[in-house]
């Protein structure tokens, strides 16, 4: 792994002009290349988007499964995804090339976006591994612009590009992602967000396509998750494309598959209430202080505690199963000296920052 880094750091600083014809001739041949300027009007294709919780390999799984009977059952080619317009660039680039030099570059520089994880890396080589054809469109605002956004910037000025619609457009997605890190303005990335998908997808000349975004991006009646301002990026989408998009939210599904581990007898308030265990999740390295917390669903709770003062709010993906208005939880943190907080929830359907939360209760 380090030599293949070493090898992107050094294709990036040299330019690798003969890296580049080579790639650009089969690009080329494969019909890769697109028109510069926008097409007409919408698009009349279709737009599949699956929501995720991201960095869990169950749903990645689902989503190659997904993507691999687009691509082979309807002949689908563009998949869409919650990356930069540079980063999907390199992707591309990286699809017909061999080795993973380009793929391992973008995951060194991925800074904390999803490419840490190796199950993101796995699914991308799987991708290019079974869907040979596949044909990836970022439409995120512009993360890691210092680094990946200006690499590929070089690239393309060091390969004659530099008057090109591709170089105009990494250079937008550069902006747009100095202007999110300065300003911290999530209604200014979702409204992105939405201008980068129409763009992508108008220019196809109505082919169909796949998206995979965070759950939060792709509810069709949602509003933005940060602010709660804004209708979030499917919303949007649905208001310009109509019966066009289609949405499902892996997330949930993934919830909904969750099994508890066993049933409980656990005492509250001087109540003992039937609870369904569902594991624990370790914290140590995400909160100092804290070693883990465990999960309980309490059986015909909420009643009990309805009426309870709230303190706090939970979000829904938080916890390790589903959870529906009109449940109760308990949780355990066990804190770093080894003690026990318990604090317990409510679900009624509250929504904070866009998010639908469990809220914290305190008992009278």
């Amino acid at each position: 792994m380090k030599s293949k880094r070493k090898a992107a750091a050094i294709w990036l600083a040299a330019g690798a002009v003969l890296l580049a014809a080579v790639l650009a001739t089969a690009l080329m041949a494969a019909g890769y290349f697109r028109k510069g300027g926008s097409s007409e009007g919408a698009s009349s294709g279709q737009i599949y988007l699956y929501g995720e919780e991201h960095d869990q390999e169950k749903i990645q799984n689902w989503e190659l499964e997904l993507w691999g009977q687009y691509y082979q059952e309807d002949g689908m080619r563009h998949l869409f995804v919650e990356h930069p317009y540079y980063t999907a660039e390199f992707l591309n680039l990286w699809m017909q090339q061999e080795g993973d030099a380009i793929l391992d570059m973008v995951s060194e520089n991925a800074g904390e976006s999803l490419f840490e994880s190796p199950a993101e890396q796995a699914f991308f080589e799987e991708i290019k591994e079974q869907y040979p054809e596949t044909i990836f469109h970022g439409t995120d605002v512009g993360h890691q612009h210092d680094t990946i956004g200006n690499y590929y910037l070089t690239y393309l000025q060091e390969n004659g590009q530099q008057d090109s619609e591709r170089f105009a457009l990494a250079q937008e997605a550069v902006e747009q992602g100095e202007y999110f890190d300065t300003h911290a303005d999530h209604v200014y990335r979702e409204n992105k967000m939405v201008e980068n998908f129409i763009r992508e997808f108008d220019r196809l000349g109505g082919a169909d396509v796949m998206g995979i975004y965070g759950a939060a991006h792709t509810a069709l009646d949602g509003m933005d998750y940060m602010t709660n301002s804004v209708p979030c990026m499917a919303s949007q989408l649905k208001e310009r494309y109509g019966e066009q998009v289609h949405s499902e939210d892996l997330a949930v599904k993934f919830r909904s598959a969750v099994e508890p581990i066993r049933t409980e007898t656990l005492e509250i308030g001087g109540k003992m209430y039937q609870a369904a265990y569902f594991g624990e999740e370790d914290l140590s390295s995400a909160l100092p202080g804290y070693q883990r917390r465990e999960f309980w669903r309490l059986e015909n709770a909420y009643e009990d505690f309805k009426d309870c003062k709230t303190v706090d709010v939970l979000p829904y993906d938080n916890f390790p199963m589903l959870v529906e208005d009109g449940q109760a939880f308990a949780i355990d943190y066990t804190l770093a000296d080894g003690s026990v907080e318990r604090r317990l929830f409510r679900a009624d359907g509250k929504i904070w920052n866009g998010l639908p939360v469990a809220e914290q209760i305190l008992l009278e």
